[in-house]
């Protein structure tokens, strides 16, 4: 009765999903939509869009994403296909692999870091990372 469009992927732009300051998730989000943390993970994270973390937001774990926006605090391992933008409120430790590489001045930035050369895009697949 109804025709339902066929989804190709588009059917999440501009669509965000949001943990607010106040949250703390023990665990792994799988998202294939942007995503903004101001609460705290404990886990990891992968997503085919973008994360940004709050200047409230503290993740601890391993993020893998295409682009992201850090202005809190990150603990771990992050591998970012595209873009990274470190603001100057950011704390930043652990291991860094990227595409491309913003630090604003002021941001606590103590890790190794990998610029990418080869990159893929992240894929999400019944909530478990392709990479």
């Amino acid at each position: 009765m109804f025709d339902k469009a066929k989804k190709n992927g588009t059917e999440l732009l501009g669509k965000t999903n949001r943990i607010v300051e106040g949250t703390s998730i023990i665990g792994d989000i799988v998202s294939k939509a942007d995503f903004r943390l101001d609460g705290e993970l404990i886990g990891n994270f992968t997503s085919q869009g973008k994360l940004v973390i709050g200047i409230s937001g503290v993740i601890k774990g391993e993020i893998v994403c295409n682009n992201a926006d850090i202005e809190g605090v990150f603990q771990g391992k992050i591998k970012v296909l595209e873009v990274l933008n470190i603001k100057a409120t950011a704390h930043i430790h652990g291991e860094v692999a990227v595409g491309k590489l913003s630090i604003e001045p002021g941001a606590d930035f103590t890790a190794t870091c990998t610029m990418l050369t080869n990159t893929k895009e992240v894929t999400v697949k019944d909530g478990k990372r392709a990479e």
